[in-house]
């Protein structure tokens, strides 16, 4: 029989090729069992070789609520010049707690407080590429007649003020020694210029013609080594005359613009350079023109060119020209590039090249910039870490260190992890655990030093370790591997299908999806198998496994031939099962399979997108709604998926105009749904659940599928409780049940315990606790239905299922607050803080340690808040009641 797990010959993808079953028996059905024989033991062994955490190139506070706090501190107080360095700051930090929709408000937030126009275009620049994929909503906003700020070129040059550079001399105090009219002789041609006003240009010029040079005597000065050739000069003429410049060359105004600089005319310098940023349109002209900026010290052609630059970010990093600008500038270009915004710059410039390849010269060179522009500690730390971490991946482990220490010694503790992991390089693992020691013992430990502890254990401490890494932080991913990897050695292959389904049950991560990839071929359930390939390569089509050595695309192709194959009725009947029991990857697996043969592939997006936003994976989401879009059926279809678009965006109006506008081609029931969801969201009148209510009924008048039939009852119900109207709520959701859309178990459930039946409560959750395959939430609403013992299992549950909802830890700390545990009641809190950057939890142990009059932590909690969310209302009146109390 052949082995399971795969020899370093059968994973390199040539092979697969040649021989598509070199680890597959020809029969399906045949793969062999998971066996403890020599060789198979020796495949395992190289499987069980997993990857040592990655050293994150992240600024990671070891008290990121301390920093959050410092940084709303500061921006209550410092002067607007400072506001979008503090933002950047905050980006960094909750970048660093894996926040990304935090980290984004926060790119916006430093994008609308930039105070100096070169702030406004690299914030700018920032948010375009964070949001690339997106620009197909600048689009879908121009055809609602809304712009989108962020993807727009700015006319900074408008923008800048016209100081008064030129110097101004009174007819009758202002004697002139030579005639008025002075000419200049450019080889062959002479160019007559009235004396006064050109040397009006510049301190030098008013020297050199009325002052103790021979020049001031003469009528005709020759200028041809002076580089102006004789255009140029008439301009300079007119421009002295005028003010104005006239229309001319590109090059005509580059010879004016050297002239001015030589001869210190800031006015028509400054003409110049405005002149000149108006010809800036491409990457080439940006390249060509920065270096004359850069050379002259033109700041505002300078910003011109970067803009361009910026706005092709990340295809114009693979320009070696605009590489050599950016790596090349000493300190006075970068002054006259970017102003005061070099730390800035240099961050967007390493973020991008660091995401496409963070070993690459490139990556270095920027990184070494942004270590050159760091202007305090904490700009220093980020940058000498994340230049540690480059250096380290390239193996240059002497610089390395030298940067991991550096970064450590200016207070970014977690460079140890850095620090260590050379040590054990050194083959010097006591060092490694005596360097995590020396920081565990100075402060409370965190998950990720148990974790980096591990590393350098064996045997029952390492298992120790990283358990203790999961108790403090359970959202770390190598604990869960690393155990379920163990177990499938010890051949426990359904214990570690069972750990690694722990993860995998509140985060989605695509190693683990692997992993149990594996667990499912030792079982020889290849159907499972599928549904986890299937699920990866809708996350990510161009995934590869085994170590990078296989893609997905060609394991599936393998695994398919060892499976019945479904009909199009059989897919969407098995759609129909996962959707019923909230089996939102096996879902997702037979969409991905509908999409080979079906033709309505619009709609099978849409729905992709739909699961995809359940399963809290937004950017995959969008890219599903972009599909839907292209590939819909009509016009009035595409409408719709706009409309999604928009809404999920945020643009929740435009999102009720693409709604209208497909209605007007015709009555669907998308449409309607997407009316009535888009506005029960965004409008707080209570006049509106009627409109909402009859949008829903319409919705259900025309034809669609159970699946979506039964969402749009089960929002209906929603309405009606909203209003009050039981009865009817009871029988949307009955219905609901009826074609299996089993979530309406939980607003059944609503209605009986508003009609203070709480056992029928309980009981209707119980019911979907047993259908559902992801119940953590059907958990936490049984909660409330129950007395406080039953609640607490319940919340243990849920905690046990998904440790990010912070429900179950403020229930838990409220009681024990309730029984004079304050302590506790604050260390309940501390622990999921720790890991998750929740309001709702910083505000509850903000009132505690104002409950217990320590006013300085109430204070630190609640500007950490206000980090989170700064319109938060109660949170505001917290943070003033407790400032007011502060000595």
């Amino acid at each position: 029989m052949r082995k399971l797990f795969f020899s370093e010959s059968a994973c390199k993808e040539t092979k697969l090729h040649s021989a598509p079953h070199s680890w597959l028996p020809l029969e399906k059905g045949k793969l062999s069992k998971f066996s403890g024989h020599a060789a198979g033991g020796s495949s395992i062994e190289s499987l069980m070789k997993m990857p040592e955490p990655e050293v994150l190139p992240h600024f990671k506070p070891a008290d990121y609520v301390d920093i959050l706090a410092q940084i709303h501190e500061e921006l209550e107080s410092c002067p607007p010049d400072e506001k979008s360095c503090l933002y950047l700051l905050q980006f960094q930090v909750f970048r660093g707690l894996g926040e990304a929709k935090l980290s984004r408000r926060s790119l916006q937030s430093a994008w609308e407080k930039a105070s100096t126009i070169h702030e406004k275009l690299i914030f700018g620049a920032w948010l375009k590429y964070e949001k690339k994929g997106e620009e197909a909503i600048s689009d879908l906003l121009s055809s609602c007649g809304k712009c989108s700020q962020e993807f727009r070129l700015l006319d900074f040059v408008s923008q800048v003020s016209t100081g008064s550079h030129d110097m101004s001399y009174d007819d009758e105090s202002d004697e002139f020694c030579g005639s008025v009219v002075v000419h200049f002789r450019i080889r062959d041609d002479m160019i007559a210029c009235d004396r006064r006003r050109l040397a009006a240009l510049s301190t030098p010029l008013y020297a050199m013609l009325n002052g103790g040079f021979k020049e001031s005597y003469l009528e005709v000065i020759d200028m041809s080594r002076n580089g102006i050739s004789p255009i140029g000069m008439r301009a300079i003429s007119k421009f002295s005359l005028s003010g104005r410049l006239p229309y001319l060359s590109a090059d005509a105004i580059l010879e004016m613009l050297d002239f001015a600089n030589k001869f210190c005319c800031k006015g028509l310098k400054d003409a110049c350079e405005r002149k000149l940023a108006s010809f800036v349109s491409s990457r080439q002209d940006a390249i060509d023109f920065m270096e004359c900026a850069l050379e002259l010290g033109c700041s505002i052609l300078a910003a011109s060119c970067l803009q361009v630059l910026l706005n092709e970010l990340p295809e114009c990093l693979n320009d070696e020209q605009v590489v050599r600008i950016f790596s090349s500038a000493n300190k006075q270009q970068r002054l006259t590039m970017v102003g005061s915004a070099s730390f800035s710059l240099y961050c967007l410039l390493s973020e991008v090249s660091m995401s496409t390849n963070p070993t690459s010269d490139v990556t270095v060179s920027f990184l070494e910039k942004l270590v050159e522009s760091a202007s305090d500690s904490r700009q220093k730390q980020l940058a000498l870490h994340q230049l540690a971490c480059t250096r380290f991946l390239r193996k240059d482990y002497a610089e390395a260190e030298r940067l991991f220490s550096a970064a450590f010694s200016a207070g970014h503790l977690y460079s140890v992890v850095g620090l260590a992991r050379l040590a054990s390089l050194k083959g010097n693992k006591h060092f490694a655990l005596k360097l995590l020691d020396s920081v565990m013992s100075s402060r409370w430990p965190l998950g990720w030093m148990y974790q980096e502890r591990a590393l350098y254990l064996d045997g029952d401490s390492k298992l120790e370790n990283l358990n203790k890494a999961t108790e403090l932080d359970p959202t770390l991913t190598y604990p869960y591997m690393f155990r379920a990897a163990s177990l499938m050695k010890r051949q426990s292959v359904e214990a570690a299908l069972m750990e690694i389904n722990r993860i995998l049950g509140f985060k989605l991560v695509l190693e683990c999806l692997e992993l149990r990839f594996c667990c499912y071929l030792a079982l020889e359930d290849y159907r499972a198998a599928l549904c986890d390939v299937q699920a990866i390569l809708t996350l990510a089509p161009d995934y590869r496994m085994i170590g990078g050595r296989v893609a997905a695309k060609q394991l599936r192709m393998l695994v398919l031939e060892n499976v019945e194959q479904w009909t199009t009725a059989d897919c969407w009947m098995q759609l129909y099962d996962r959707w019923s029991s909230v089996d939102d990857i096996g879902s997702l697996s037979v969409i991905y399979q509908m999409l080979e043969s079906h033709t309505a592939k619009g709609v099978l997006y849409f729905r992709q997108s739909l699961l995809l936003l359940r399963l809290n994976c937004p950017e995959a989401a969008m890219r599903s709604l972009q599909l839907a879009r292209e590939h819909a059926a009509s016009d009035h279809e595409r409408l719709v998926y706009e409309g999604w678009i928009l809404y999920d965006t945020g643009h929740c109006e435009e999102g009720l105009q693409k709604a209208e506008a497909s209605i007007a081609i015709q009555r669907s029931f998308e449409a309607f749904f997407l009316k009535a969801y888009a506005l029960a969201d965004s409008s707080l009148d209570p006049s509106t659940s009627a409109t909402v209510v009859s949008l829903l009924e319409d919705a259900l008048r025309c034809p669609s599928d159970r699946l979506r039939k039964g969402q749009a009852l089960n929002n209906l119900g929603s309405v009606y409780v909203d209003c009050g109207k039981l009865d009817l709520a009871a029988e949307c959701y009955i219905n609901a049940l009826k074609i299996g859309h089993t979530r309406a178990h939980q607003g059944l459930a609503r209605v009986h315990f508003l009609r203070n039946n709480r056992t029928g409560a309980y009981d209707e959750m119980t019911k979907l606790i047993e259908k559902a395959r992801n119940n953590a939430s059907a958990y936490e609403k049984r909660s409330e239905y129950c007395d406080r013992e039953l609640t607490k299992a319940d919340l243990q549950m849920v905690t046990k299922l998904d440790p990010l909802r912070v429900y179950p830890y403020r229930y838990r700390a409220a009681v024990l607050m309730d029984n004079h545990k304050e302590k506790e009641a604050i260390a309940e809190l501390t622990k999921a803080i720790a890991f998750k950057a929740d309001l709702n939890l910083l505000h509850l142990r903000a009132a505690f340690h104002e409950h217990i009059g320590d006013i300085s932590s109430a204070l630190r909690d609640c500007r950490a808040a206000l980090s989170v969310d700064p319109n938060h209302q109660e949170m505001l009146e917290l943070h003033h009641r407790v400032n007011s109390q502060e000595p």
